[in-house]
């Protein structure tokens, strides 16, 4: 093969990688901005409806260990492309006129598409060189969050426009483009490789992230019934013990456990988790601010697309920090530009818990944040890379995107708490006083995101050759 050649297939297979990611980021996130057009159009619950959401999360939390060892195999190609099949069979059944049951059924399906992110940089890794590589994982990571941000205010338009099965109609246009692209640009896994399911170890951990998620998502439950709720944390804590001994016994483990002992993996995923929980919070307070009404007291009163264009600084400087990380790794180490990215991401909450009277506040706020994310994102897999062969790239990651999905559940449900809390009787919207408390919350999760990833500093490893 030509160099020429090899060099117009990685610029066909960069592009493909980053849309691939920014795409099932984006149609995950859908459920967000629809959850109070779903509960009308369907006459269901608000609760129901948030399981348009929470059901994605659910079996993208799910998907992702399986399809990280899956991808750590001969037949990732294949793997990426019935994925991307699953997901596009999800967003038909978005769009059809069928019962509400029909829609989490896709919903769900779409929700798998997130464990592709890994498969991504495992992609990356095996077919960019090393230096070239690293920027492209370090811009799929950023995009796996952003797409959020995308996805949202279009989402929200579409709806208001033509209806939620418009708005889901958009999932379903993008997610057969990224379905094409990727039949078309993906190449297959280098030779020698091989990778068995464990299939104990994958139930054991799907029943346990399903406690864990179901736990975080119905908030309702902790304050009417908190002892079934702790009863059902425990058996969560249970079911991960059991799964840790299960893959400790495994020759060929769903995740190698051993690996996580390792000072930079188990720090790197701590911040991932802690962070998480940050991230999501601000994300829930902000747009839910934007959209109270002016009769609270606070708020602007906004639509839902209107709402949603808070996120554009969001997106637009969490991109420009991503392609800005790979210049900076080559001065400053990953430990410490994930602990500069929390104080970022940090000074974003103190910004909003100090001022938020006007919009042009409420956009600087989201713009520190998603400069933060975008630099926090692209430096995490750098961390996790520099100990983990080739061979374990998107099994490693997947993992990493397993912790950092249980954070942002939990930063969401932390967040529904506090502004529960601070909702007086007879009252439809919080105080303005629980988003400062929320948001204070917000600051000590970076300090600790910070402290983890100094800590991650003081014991820099050296990268593992492949």
């Amino acid at each position: 093969m030509s160099t020429a050649r090899e060099r117009s297939e990685a610029r066909l297979l960069v592009p493909a990688l980053v849309f691939v990611a920014l795409v099932v980021a984006a149609v995950a996130s859908l459920g967000a901005p629809l959850i109070t057009s779903v509960a009308t159009t369907f006459h269901v619950s608000l609760d129901s409806a948030q399981w348009t959401l929470t059901g994605a999360l659910l079996s993208g939390a799910v998907a992702t260990p399986v399809l990280g060892r899956l991808g750590a195999g001969p037949h990732r190609r294949a793997t990426i492309l019935v994925t991307l099949a699953v997901v596009v069979v999800g967003s038909v059944l978005t769009v059809l006129p069928l019962p509400f049951a029909w829609l989490l059924a896709g919903r769900a399906a779409q929700g798998v598409g997130l464990g592709l992110t890994a498969l991504m940089m495992g992609v990356a890794r095996d077919h960019l060189p090393e230096q070239r590589s690293a920027a492209v994982i370090a811009l799929v990571s950023v995009v796996s969050i952003i797409g959020a941000g995308v996805g949202y205010p279009l989402a929200a338009l579409l709806a208001e426009l033509g209806g939620v099965r418009a708005a889901y109609g958009l999932g379903l246009v993008v997610t057969a483009a990224a379905l094409l692209t990727a039949w078309r640009s993906l190449p297959e896994a280098p030779e020698g490789r091989s990778a068995r399911v464990d299939v104990a170890g994958a139930v054991v951990l799907a029943a346990a992230l399903l406690l864990v998620l179901f736990l975080a998502g119905e908030r309702s439950l902790w304050s009417r019934h908190l002892a079934v709720a702790a009863g059902g944390a425990f058996a969560a804590v249970v079911l991960l013990c059991v799964w840790s001994v299960i893959e400790l016994r495994s020759t060929t483990p769903l995740v190698d456990v051993r690996a996580l002992r390792h000072p930079a993996v188990a720090g790197a995923n701590l911040a991932m988790f802690v962070g998480g929980i940050g991230m999501y919070l601000l994300l829930t307070l902000l747009t839910r601010y934007a959209q109270t009404p002016h009769g609270a007291g606070y708020g602007f009163g906004l639509t839902t697309f209107v709402a949603g264009l808070v996120l554009i600084p969001f997106s637009v400087l969490g991109y420009v920090a991503g392609k800005l990380t790979p210049r900076v790794r080559t001065r400053i180490a990953d430990p410490l530009l994930l602990a500069g990215s929390a104080v970022v991401i940090g000074g974003g909450f103190a910004l909003f818990a100090a001022a938020r009277s006007g919009l042009a506040e409420l956009f600087a706020a989201m713009g520190v944040f998603g400069f933060g994310v975008g630099g926090f994102s692209a430096a995490m897999p750098g961390v996790i890379l520099a100990v983990t062969p080739k061979s374990e790239t998107s099994s490693a990651m997947s993992f990493n995107y397993v912790v950092r999905s249980v954070g942002f559940s939990l930063g969401s449900a932390i967040g529904g708490l506090i502004l529960a809390a601070g909702t007086g009787p007879g009252r439809l919207v919080p105080d303005d006083g629980a988003y400062t408390t929320a948001a204070l919350v917000g600051i000590g999760a970076m300090g600790i995101t910070t402290l983890a990833s100094l800590a991650l500093a003081r014991r820099r490893p050296s990268a593992t050759n492949p």
